[in-house]
């Protein structure tokens, strides 16, 4: 039964919207926009005849909107197994188009003073770009809904928890503006590094030697075609850019995940805090409400730290050409940025009209009676009694209320106990954090290096 790679799992991890910018029909695509952007360039800077430049770019534009059989997905990857990559064989589908149409136009005007890498690395920067406006688009929808979570919730009290146990009174606002700033700090991160995927474009061994004198300017005129950076000099070997790419993808999929996680947990029968908006059943339990776009994004972010490390382990690529590493790029990166995108997707999905029940964080915070304020009435304790800690420490322990507990209220009375047990009392800057997270989320816009 056949299908296209994606379309049964793509829509649960949200990945739907990035893929189409990143399977294999934008693959060939992108490599045929770089072949007719390559002659036009060339045309432009006199290396082929205007004439030529133009037959190529319009003898490509029909392959791109009426592909043959011979450009299809499957053909064109059987046809690749020989050369190694599928520009090789495009390349002959272009000339042999371009025979059948224009036979005045020699063979060699297409793919001129180029090798394969410098079409498909400059295709694939071409879909990175256009699945990150995706991602980005996900990531700000995200931040925006976190960011009025934090906003209507600056004041809302819950317990706070750390090592899975139960802390000190903090605001669920704070709590969102954590997502909230991760969110954003990462999201600067990919936009910087997708704004320096440059042009790619060395010729065989990086030197442009078959187009010299010209081979410069040919580079730059590509560039402006595709309206991409010009490159310094060919990165045919250095692989920088793309390690930097896939280390701040990784990085917003952590930050998704971390967002996601705190979800999953709140939204637990036993703690009830929060719930979709639109949760997922069970196929055999009809009593289940599952935070199911949390769920697959969390998912999703899970698979990222492998690709990041596919990637990156594969930037060691010896002298002009690299043999295998440069293979062992394309999956992983095409399928991190995807993952990201979707993990993102449904993160957002997830936090648009994310329901918080303040009822039951209020509840929850009784739950300890009174422990979680343990700390407060040490400290109000230790103003008369040297052993304070001892004291509460041992009430604590006893499972004895610390409005109740004699060794207490010997020095304390018990509406002080009472006050100091007061949750909503003791929430040092939580709404000031608040504060500070949402006047730095209007600023108009982020950079990579957004302080904390």
């Amino acid at each position: 039964m056949p299908g296209n790679r994606g379309e049964l799992f793509d829509p649960v991890f949200g990945a739907t919207a990035a893929a189409a910018k990143l399977d294999d029909a934008a693959w060939i695509d992108a490599m045929l926009r770089v072949e007719a952007a390559l002659a036009r360039a060339e045309g432009d800077i006199g290396v082929i005849p205007e004439s030529s430049a133009r037959a190529i770019a319009s003898t490509i534009d029909v392959l791109r909107e009426q592909p043959p059989a011979s450009l299809a997905p499957r053909a064109l990857g059987a046809a690749a197994a020989a050369g190694g990559n599928p520009v090789i064989p495009l390349v002959g589908v272009v000339r042999e188009a371009l025979r059948a149409t224009q036979p005045d136009v020699p063979p060699g005007h297409v793919h001129r003073g180029a090798t394969s890498q410098d079409i498909l690395d400059t295709a694939l920067v071409l879909m990175l770009r256009a699945a990150a406006a995706v991602l980005l688009a996900d990531l700000d929808r995200a931040a925006r809904a976190a960011a009025a979570l934090a906003a209507a919730h600056r004041d809302t009290p819950m317990a706070g928890r750390t090592l899975g146990q139960q802390a000190l009174p903090t605001t669920f606002g704070v709590l969102a503006a954590t997502w909230l700033t991760g969110l954003r700090r990462t999201a600067a991160a990919v936009a910087a590094q997708v704004a320096d995927l440059r042009v790619q474009f060395g010729g065989a061994a990086g030197t442009l030697a078959a187009l010299a004198p010209h081979g410069l300017e040919v580079a730059d005129a590509l560039a402006d075609r595709l309206e991409l950076p010009r490159a310094t000099v060919p990165w045919h070997t250095e692989r920088s850019a793309f390690g930097l790419l896939a280390g701040a993808l990784g990085a917003a999929a952590g930050a998704i995940d971390k967002a996601a996680s705190d979800v999953v947990l709140l939204a637990g029968t036993e703690l009830g805090e929060v719930s979709e908006d639109a949760p997922g059943g069970s196929s055999a339990m009809p009593h289940k409400r599952n935070p199911v776009a949390a769920i697959t994004a969390r998912a999703g972010a899970r698979r990222a730290p492998g690709l990041v490390a596919g990637v990156q382990a594969s930037m060691d690529h010896e002298l002009q050409r690299a043999a295998g590493a440069w293979h062992a790029e394309w999956e992983p990166l095409v399928d991190l940025m995807r993952t990201t995108a979707g993990a993102a997707a449904r993160l957002a999905d997830s936090l648009d009209g994310l329901r918080v029940h303040a009822d039951r964080m209020a509840r929850n915070l009784e739950v300890t009676g009174g422990a979680l304020l343990a700390e407060r009435v040490t400290v109000a304790l230790g103003e008369q009694a040297p052993d304070a800690r001892e004291r509460v420490t041992a009430a604590c322990a006893a499972g004895i209320p610390l409005d109740t507990a004699p060794p207490i209220l010997e020095f304390l009375p018990a509406d002080r106990v009472r006050a100091l047990l007061d949750p909503a009392g003791y929430l040092g800057h939580a709404g000031d954090l608040v504060d500070r997270a949402l006047a730095r989320y209007a600023a108009p816009e982020p950079t990579a290096g957004e302080a904390r």
